[in-house]
C-alpha cells in the first residue's frame, strides 16, 4: 500500500476530433478529499470515468494504489469505489439484498459478505432501513445506499459524482458528515457544482476548464492564491471607464453593496495607487479593503479568464473579417 492512492499523468480523451480532456494530471493521497470542479462541459465526467476504469484514455497513465489501471485493470479496480451521479440501485431489492449482491460483484469472500454488509450499513446510517425495499426509501437514504455499495469492499479510493444532487438541506448535511468520516480511512474524489460543499468537506480543490487544470490548491492555502483584488468605496465614485484606465487594473466590477471591485494584472498591488488617485481627483475614498479569498470568486475569476483567453483570437479574427 502507498500513501499516494491515485496518480494520473498526461490524460487525454478525444471524442472524434473533439478533445474533452487535455494533458490533465491528478493525484490523491490517503486522508484527502479532493473537490473536482468545473463548468458544464469542462471534462469532469470524462475524467472520472477514466479514473474509475469505465473509459479508456486516449493517452496518459493512471495508477490506483500502486496498480496500473491500464496494464492491470482488475487489480486496480479492486481499490476503487464509485458512486455515479445516477446511483446504480435495484429498487425492487431490499438494502441488505442489494449490498450482498454488490459485495459478491466486488469479490468479497463469502465468509466476509455478512460483516461487510453490516459495516457498510453502520457507516452509512442504514441499519434502521436495511430490510426495506430501496424503491420505498427517500432520496437521501437512496444516496446513502449508493455510497454503501461504493465502500462495501473497503476500497482505498472512493469517487463520488454529485452525491448531494436533489437532497434537502438536512440530507445534504448528513451526506457531508459521512464523506468527512470516510476520508479518515480512504481517499475521496468529489465532483460537484456546489461550491460551499467543496469548502465544507474538501481538503483540496482542482478546477478543470476545457479539459485542462486551471487551478489547484489546498483549501487552507486559498489566501495565497487569491486574485489580489481590492474592494473600494467612494463618496464621489468615478466612472468605471476611468478606473479601468488605472495602472495595473485588469477588471472593474460594481457590486450590489456599493463597493467597487478592482482586479489587478498578475497580482499587482493596487491599494496604494488607488488611494493616491482618489486624493488627486477628489473621489473621497471611504473604504479600501483587500478581498478575502473565496472559492466562488476564485472559480469565477479563473473560468472567466480562461474563457476570455480562449475567445480572444476568435474575436480578433471575426473583427478582421468584418
Amino acid at each position: 500500500m502507498t500513501d499516494e492512492l491515485v496518480k494520473a499523468e498526461g490524460l487525454y480523451r478525444y471524442y472524434g476530433p473533439h478533445c474533452a480532456v487535455a494533458n490533465l494530471d491528478l493525484s490523491l493521497h490517503r486522508g484527502e478529499v479532493l473537490g473536482l470542479l468545473g463548468p458544464n462541459g469542462a471534462g469532469k465526467s470524462s475524467t472520472l470515468q477514466m479514473l474509475t476504469g469505465n473509459l479508456a484514455p486516449s493517452a496518459g497513465r493512471i495508477r490506483i494504489n500502486g496498480e496500473d489501471l491500464l496494464d492491470e485493470p482488475r487489480k486496480a479496480k479492486r481499490h476503487i469505489g464509485y458512486l455515479p451521479e445516477q446511483p446504480p440501485l435495484y429498487r425492487d431489492l431490499t438494502v441488505r439484498e442489494y449490498l450482498r449482491y454488490c459485495a459478491r460483484l466486488h469479490a468479497v469472500p463469502g465468509r466476509e459478505v455478512q460483516s461487510a454488509v453490516d459495516q457498510a450499513c453502520a457507516r452509512c446510517g442504514l441499519k434502521t432501513v436495511s430490510r426495506r425495499l430501496i424503491g420505498h426509501l427517500s432520496k437521501g437514504y437512496q444516496q446513502r445506499v449508493g455510497i454503501a455499495q461504493a465502500i462495501i469492499h473497503r476500497p482505498a479510493v472512493i469517487v463520488l459524482d454529485e452525491p448531494t444532487v436533489g437532497l434537502d438541506p438536512l440530507q445534504i448535511q448528513e451526506i457531508r458528515r459521512l464523506i468527512q468520516e470516510l476520508a479518515s480511512e480512504h481517499g475521496v474524489i468529489l465532483s460537484t457544482h456546489i461550491l460551499p460543499e467543496v469548502q465544507s468537506v474538501c481538503s483540496r480543490v482542482q478546477i478543470v476548464h476545457h479539459g485542462r487544470t486551471v487551478f489547484s490548491a489546498l483549501l487552507s492555502e486559498l489566501d495565497r492564491n487569491a486574485s489580489g483584488a481590492v474592494l473600494a468605496r467612494f463618496a464621489n465614485p468615478p466612472a468605471v471607464e476611468v478606473l479601468q484606465q488605472l495602472e495595473g487594473v485588469r477588471e472593474v466590477e460594481v457590486l450590489a453593496d456599493g463597493h467597487i471591485r478592482l482586479v489587478p494584472h498578475a497580482k499587482m498591488a493596487l491599494a496604494e495607487g488607488i488611494a493616491e488617485q482618489a486624493v488627486a481627483h477628489g473621489w473621497r475614498l471611504q473604504e479600501l479593503l483587500t478581498e478575502q479569498a473565496n472559492l466562488e470568486r476564485i472559480f469565477t475569476d479563473v473560468v472567466y479568464h480562461e474563457r476570455n483567453a480562449a475567445t480572444a483570437p476568435e474575436a480578433t479574427q471575426e473583427k478582421a473579417l468584418s
